[in-house]
């Protein structure tokens, strides 16, 4: 049967209208762009958008941007964090010397301090280091004076200088020979050893404890400190048995699969070019506004890619391997201090699955995000972790003091974890409290025990 040429002829021509708009698409994407860019222009917030990188201005302040030992940042990894951190064999990675922002400042010795701190100590000098990862480092504290480290200084010179204010509120030095006087100076406050307390902030983010054996070693040993607080575990629980020390991410990786290294490098420069496209921020920034999984915020080394719980050790042997190298590197720690009987402060950190069932909004949508297999397995984990410092203590019972603060929080009212970890500035208080108590109780900042009475 003949057909019209009409009809041949449509049928033809419909295979180029799926091809017309596959070329329409980015041409209509340009001048969307395009758009865009003159309205932000226009309108005076290109700065304001230019500076949206997906999270809130203090979430990416927090971030670690890494560069290597010459200083220029690796291709692999992203490049929008402001917290500087270099490329050092002994450590892995360190803070960069003299940089600050809105939130917090690095003096040059790479210590989270306002001022800088000379090796040499001056004579009324008494130093209290502290060591530790996020946590300790005051991750999401509004500045340095609002971390704990700050509240614990403040707390030490306070008592010093009531001591010097009212010292018949104190155990006095000698004790009255009378037994009366005697006993009654007995039930006084012990008053610790005069001098100006300098609480310094050694801390980094993302390091577990063999980050810090080498830092308290190689680094902080040479400043004289006069007592040395621990605050860890959580980031030894997320870390493989197989690693020591928490590096900078994928470096190894890349280091061995060369077609996987460019494959990545590929994918990250496409991602990175999408992400700054003013079209794809002007519509995450004002109408969609994407909210990211708060978690993936409690480790501030990691390739945000793989979720908490399957970080954690999933059988026992493991668990047991990764709280073992724990142990092991407190114990180095503990035969450093040693010697010199300075006094170290074991302190596991709080976590937020220890809080009550009364936790204020935003704590319980963490804790129901994190779900309960991961309840589960960091209550084992800290479990296991507390036996281990308990070890510790028993082995050097006189320079050795073990906190189990897991659970800190556990009936504070107020919300204090911003996500499993990270604390906020009113639960700094609480720790500081907490800390500043546990110094108070050592025997190498109180005067010497009194004689037996006759």
């Amino acid at each position: 049967m003949f057909k019209p040429r009409r009809r041949a002829y449509q049928k033809r021509s419909r295979p180029f209208q799926p091809l017309l708009i596959l070329l329409a698409i980015p041409l209509i994407l340009i001048v969307l762009e395009l758009l865009t860019r003159t309205i932000v222009g226009a309108t005076g917030k290109r700065d304001e958008l230019t500076s949206y990188e997906g999270d809130t201005p203090i979430v990416n302040a927090y971030r670690l941007k890494f560069l290597d030992q010459a200083g220029k940042p690796y291709d692999l990894l992203p490049n929008y964090g402001s917290l500087i951190a270099k490329r050092r064999l002994s450590t892995s990675y360190k803070l960069a010397e003299n940089q600050k922002n809105e939130y917090w400042q690095i003096n040059e010795q790479g210590f989270r301090d306002l001022k800088a701190v000379p090796e040499a100590k001056p004579k009324d000098e008494i130093r209290v280091f502290v060591v530790g990862g996020s946590t300790a480092f005051g991750q999401m504290s509004l500045n340095n004076q609002t971390t704990f480290a700050a509240k614990l200084e403040n707390l030490l010179n306070q008592r010093v200088a009531q001591q010097k204010a009212v010292p018949q509120s104190f155990r006095p030095d000698p004790l009255p020979v009378y037994r009366p006087e005697r006993l009654q100076a007995l039930t006084l406050p012990i008053p610790i050893r005069d001098g100006k307390y300098r609480v310094i902030n050694a801390a980094v983010p993302g390091y577990a404890s063999g980050n810090e054996l080498a830092q308290l070693a190689l680094k902080i040993w040479a400043y004289s400190p006069d007592v040395i607080v621990a605050l860890d575990g959580y980031a030894d629980l997320m870390l493989p048995s197989s690693q020591q020390e928490v590096n900078i991410p994928h470096l190894d990786t890349f280091a061995n699969n060369a077609p996987h290294h460019y494959w990545v490098y590929l994918k990250q420069k496409m991602q990175e070019w999408v992400n700054q496209a003013y079209l794809v921020k002007a519509t995450n920034y004002w109408l969609l506004r994407p909210e990211q999984p708060v978690t993936r915020l409690s480790l501030a080394v990691t390739d945000q890619e793989t979720p908490l719980v399957k970080r954690l050790a999933d059988n026992p042997t493991e668990l047991k391997s990764r709280t073992e190298r724990y142990k092991n590197n407190i114990l180095q720690m503990a035969r450093l201090a040693a010697p010199a009987q300075i006094p170290l402060i074991v302190a596991l950190q709080p976590e937020i699955t220890a809080k009550s069932k009364r936790s204020p909004t935003e704590e319980k949508l963490v804790k129901d995000e994190l779900g309960s297999t991961y309840t589960q397995r960091v209550q084992a984990g800290y479990a296991e972790l507390a036996k281990a410092t308990q070890q510790v203590q028993q082995a050097f019972p006189t320079n050795v003091r073990s906190l189990n603060l897991y659970k800190l929080y556990e009936n504070f009212p107020s919300q204090a974890f911003h996500d499993a970890v990270h604390l906020t500035d009113e639960a700094n208080t609480v720790l500081a409290d907490r800390l500043y108590k546990a110094i108070l109780d050592l025997p190498q900042l109180q005067p010497p025990p009194p004689k037996p009475l006759r």
